[in-house]
């Protein structure tokens, strides 16, 4: 890989695609989105062969489900784009601004940050939410995904730079196809990753979206700025004050609607004076589809859990499995979601308002819900179309990314000679 080449190219783009205004990026995404629309069994017969050799290296099947691509799928990706189409340019907007006594007038305004690059597993649709929020907000990008989903990336990234090149106005050939890089992926050899991860002043940020192996390698080894996008060992609390009723449907969904995300809860935390009725509620209501990890005082109340070790608590599964955690109060909640979790997304069943606010107050994690599943944190259902990836970190951004995530600013300074 010549990194070198590759991020000039990134570079030029960038510059040019600062200068385009909102309709123009817009025209560049419409053709993208239509081309995907009409290449659309060349992408799903290049997954199956991800897929496929998904299967026959022993890939988990929530793994594959997280790899396959279908039509319901590139319908979603396809709508995702539409949605960032229909979001206003945050390119050039004035957060502030006032004069100083001497007659000096300033301005903050965004600016994109440039080029970006991300780092990513499995799921071939990061590579669309990350081209067009990448797009849309000025920056380009350059896409590192996995081995597993190389053909698939590989195919949707042809796609992308050739409707790009397609997009004209009055004006000539708008659409910016250097805007977007794919790293070509060698199985086990990652010195493509240490090439990005030293590019100073060449990549402007990073982004690791994937396990926590691959983000702590990012967050430990990079020279370049990054913006952590953390693994999601998420939580739901069950309080005395719960509806048992919800509690039991929000961890179904919580859990099992698609156990493979990172917003996915991994441990539910119950309130002894209510595990004895919830919990046999929840077993039912699970029915055998999820692997329980008990501690002491909840084992006792369910009839095909396991013993939970301490390796349980804090752990991302990723799969059908949960630990289930029994505390006294929600002060001993709070204080053990917090030093567990990895400050992704938590969430409390209460039917008490104090109890909720106590628990959003003092609970540390980029989203805290009241009677609602994490799986609502997600770009998408936030409302931004797409995302790309979900900050855990407390500087820049933090939840999920969306298009302004992707800006950062600049001052602008007009004067008639003024001298200090």
């Amino acid at each position: 890989m010549n990194l070198d080449s590759i991020c000039k190219s990134l570079r030029s783009g960038s510059e040019k695609l600062a200068l385009q205004t909102a309709s123009q990026k817009n025209l560049a995404l419409q053709a993208v989105a239509q081309a995907l629309d009409n290449n659309r069994k060349k992408i799903i017969e290049a997954n199956q062969l991800d897929v496929n050799n998904g299967r026959a290296t022993g890939m988990s099947e929530s793994l594959i489900d997280r790899l396959t691509l279908n039509d319901k799928r590139i319908d979603g990706i396809i709508e995702s784009i539409k949605i960032v189409m229909s979001q206003t340019d945050p390119i050039g907007e004035e957060i502030a601004g006032w004069k100083t006594p001497n007659g000096m007038t300033i301005r903050q305004i965004r600016v994109p940050l440039g080029v970006v690059a991300i780092i990513y597993e499995s799921r071939p649709n990061v590579t669309v939410d990350a081209f067009c929020l990448a797009y849309k907000s000025g920056n380009s990008i350059l896409l590192r995904g996995s081995s597993s989903a190389y053909n698939s990336n590989k195919e949707i990234v042809r796609i992308i730079k050739e409707a790009l090149g397609s997009v004209v106005d009055k004006s000539g050939i708008i659409g910016i196809p250097e805007a977007i890089e794919l790293v070509e992926v060698h199985e086990h050899d990652h010195s493509d990753v240490d090439a990005i991860f030293n590019a100073v002043g060449k990549i402007d940020v990073v982004l690791p979206r994937g396990g926590k192996k691959l983000i702590q390698n990012v967050v430990s080894n990079a020279r370049i700025p990054v913006i952590e996008t953390g693994s999601g060992v998420c939580h739901l609390y069950i309080d005395e004050s719960a509806n048992l009723d919800m509690a039991a449907k929000i961890a179904e969904n919580a859990k099992i609607q698609r156990p493979s995300v990172c917003n996915a809860i991994e441990c539910i935390v119950v309130n002894s004076k209510v595990a004895k009725d919830f919990l046999p509620r929840l077993e039912e209501t699970f029915a055998g589809r999820v692997k329980l990890h008990a501690d002491e005082r909840a084992i006792k109340y369910l009839k095909n859990a396991v013993a939970a070790t301490e390796a349980d608590f804090g752990n991302e599964y990723l799969d059908y499995e949960c630990c289930i955690k029994t505390v006294d109060s929600i002060e001993e909640a709070i204080e053990y979601i917090n030093s567990h979790n990895t400050k992704h997304s938590e969430s409390i069943i209460t039917e008490s308002r104090a109890a909720a606010r106590l628990f959003q107050s003092k609970i540390d994690a980029a989203c805290v819900y009241v009677n609602a599943s994490t799986r609502f944190t997600d770009g998408g259902e936030f409302g931004f179309g797409a995302e790309l990836g979900i900050s855990t970190q407390k500087l820049h951004a933090r939840g999920p990314m969306g298009i302004k995530a992707l800006t950062t600013t600049k001052y602008l300074i007009d004067g008639e000679g003024q001298i200090r």
